[in-house]
C-alpha cells in the first residue's frame, strides 16, 4: 500500500539497516529526540509509553536530530551510550537523521505529509515532535513536542483496540 511506512529502511545505531516492515501490524510513535533539548526529560516518559503498552503491539521509534539548535551532536556511538545510561531505554533508537529540508529523511517526508501540524504545516518544528501511526502503517496523527509522552496513551490505547 503507497500509504504505509513499511517500504522505508533505516539505519540502527550500531550501523544495521533495517526495514520498518519489521515493525508491520504495530502502533507506532515516531520521534525525532535530542539529548542536548529543553524536551530531553522526555525520553522517560517515551520509555514507560513503550514498557505499558508493547506486549499490546506498540513501539517508540526514536530518531537523533542535529537539525534543532544542534542539541544532538554526538555520533551514534555517543548516543547509543546516552541512551543506556542517562535515559535508559529500550525502545529501538536509529541513526541521526534529518527531518526537514533537501536532506530529511524520505519516512519524515512522508509522516509529515500524512499528518501535517498546526495550519497544515508539513514542517517539523522542533525536537520531540511525535507522529502516531497506527497498524497500517500510516501516521494518522502529529502531536508538538510539549505534548508529554503519558497525555498520548488514551489515543495509543484506542489504536491498539481497534
Amino acid at each position: 500500500m503507497a500509504d504505509d511506512i513499511y517500504h522505508h529502511r533505516v539505519r540502527m545505531l550500531d550501523g544495521r539497516e533495517v526495514s520498518l516492515a519489521d515493525y508491520r501490524g504495530q502502533v507506532l510513535l515516531i520521534v525525532n529526540v535530542a539529548s542536548r533539548c529543553g524536551f530531553t526529560p522526555q525520553y522517560t516518559g517515551l520509555e514507560e509509553l513503550y514498557q505499558r503498552f508493547r506486549d499490546k503491539g506498540f513501539t517508540v521509534l526514536g530518531f537523533p536530530c542535529n537539525q534543532f539548535g544542534k542539541q544532538e551532536p554526538g555520533d551514534a556511538a555517543e548516543i547509543a551510550k546516552f541512551c543506556s545510561t542517562t535515559y535508559p531505554v529500550t525502545f529501538p533508537v536509529f541513526d541521526k537523521i534529518e527531518v526537514n529540508g533537501e536532506n530529511a529523511h524520505p519516512l519524515y517526508e512522508q509522516v509529515k505529509a500524512a499528518a501535517p501540524g498546526l495550519l497544515g504545516s508539513t514542517t517539523v518544528k522542533w525536537n520531540f515532535t511525535k507522529f502516531l501511526v497506527n497498524r497500517e502503517g500510516e501516521a494518522v496523527e502529529r502531536f508538538a513536542p510539549t505534548m508529554k509522552p503519558a497525555d498520548i496513551a488514551p489515543k495509543i490505547a484506542k489504536l491498539l483496540s481497534e
